[in-house]
């Protein structure tokens, strides 16, 4: 007879996502967090360049939001873009206290430009923002008693009937069993699919086998068609998944040809810091047309020390394969980074199936 376990709340997946609604419910509530590989495995803790929000008295919503929509060439949902927005300085604030700290300068946040914002509006954590969010959120969660982890178990089926969910049948990799959770409420929070793809930004667990399960389950899954590509993946044999933050290009990086030649300036006035699908598509087009393999984004301008103080990481992953960022460009490539589809919900994340 297989295990089962009882919940109040079932939250699959511990990314940002997962252990935030965890640690935003009730302490009464018993909770249990799914992760199907070791926990700080999954997409959020690779996040480098950081989160836009409206921090500045020099930015506004409005602007913000336009520039949504915008970037999006107006196929976004207006009422969710305005949601998404007005809430994302209560999100940084909520961050804060579970213990990120994000970088300052001069006693404020210091942030970044990235693609298709006209200000400066990314708060980060030097160049490894989401390892920063990760552990904390997880240190947070293992210190409630009301929330349980279960590492290395996926789930496999949601438990429904009549358009109802119950839970999930979840398989226990230790010992391969499938093991029941019964729960009030199920969250899923699985994030993408980014992995079905040669060239990625995403770990190996990034494979949708949670939008696929809500499908089976009876969730209606909308815009799977849209997936972004990050302009910027490192291109190296030696290198998987890693990539080169867009805050390099926000800083002035340059994209260039092996020959050494600028090239954006033909496919938008902004240059490399054009929104990611169309500087993805001028690296692509490029590396087609002439035959190269990759391209390279040069920061070499800047001083070494300034470098190795805003770009840490980055820094030191490159230099492990022999590239000196402050001599050298980066050779990159577009990489599948983000999955825009998934479970349709409402504004509150309320799928159609009954919770």
């Amino acid at each position: 007879m297989s295990t089962l376990h009882h919940f109040d709340v079932l939250i699959i997946g511990t990314g940002s996502a997962g252990l935030m609604s965890a640690l935003q419910l009730s302490d009464d509530l018993s909770i249990a967090l799914i992760a199907k590989d070791k926990i700080l495995e999954g997409s959020s803790y690779y996040a480098q360049g950081g989160i836009s929000a409206v921090l500045d008295n020099q930015d506004n919503f409005e602007s913000h939001i336009a520039d949504t929509l915008s970037t999006g060439v107006d196929l976004g949902n207006e009422t969710a873009v305005r949601f998404m927005v007005e809430q994302a300085p209560s999100a940084i604030e909520s961050l804060e206290q579970a213990g990120v700290v994000f970088t300052q300068q001069q006693g404020q946040y210091h942030l970044t430009t990235e693609g298709g914002h006209s200000n400066r509006r990314v708060a980060h954590v030097a160049d490894k923002t989401g390892q920063s969010i990760q552990t904390n959120l997880l240190d947070s969660a293992k210190s409630k008693k009301n929330i349980t982890l279960f590492e290395n178990f996926i789930a496999i089926d949601l438990l429904t009937q009549n358009q109802h969910c119950y839970g999930a049948y979840i398989l226990n990799k230790s010992n391969n069993e499938i093991e029941s959770f019964i729960a009030h409420k199920t969250i899923i929070a699985t994030g993408g699919a980014s992995k079905a793809y040669l060239y990625t930004s995403n770990p190996d667990t990034s494979t949708g086998d949670g939008i696929a399960m809500a499908y089976r389950g009876g969730c209606h899954i909308t815009n799977m068609e849209f997936t972004q590509f990050h302009p910027t993946c490192l291109y190296h044999p030696h290198a998987k998944s890693f990539l080169i933050s867009e805050a390099l290009r926000g800083e002035g990086a340059k994209l260039i040809l092996p020959t050494g030649a600028a090239f954006m300036h033909k496919y938008d006035e902004r240059g490399e810091l054009a929104p990611r699908d169309i500087v993805a598509r001028a690296i692509d087009s490029e590396m087609k047309t002439h035959g190269f393999d990759c391209v390279y984004l040069d920061i070499s301008f800047k001083d070494k020390d300034w470098i190795e103080s805003h770009f840490p990481t980055i820094n030191n992953k490159c230099a492990s394969f022999g590239i000196d960022i402050s001599q050298d460009p980066i050779p990159v490539v577009p990489a599948a980074h983000y999955t825009c589809g998934g479970i349709q919900t409402d504004i509150n994340a309320h799928s159609n199936i009954n919770n």
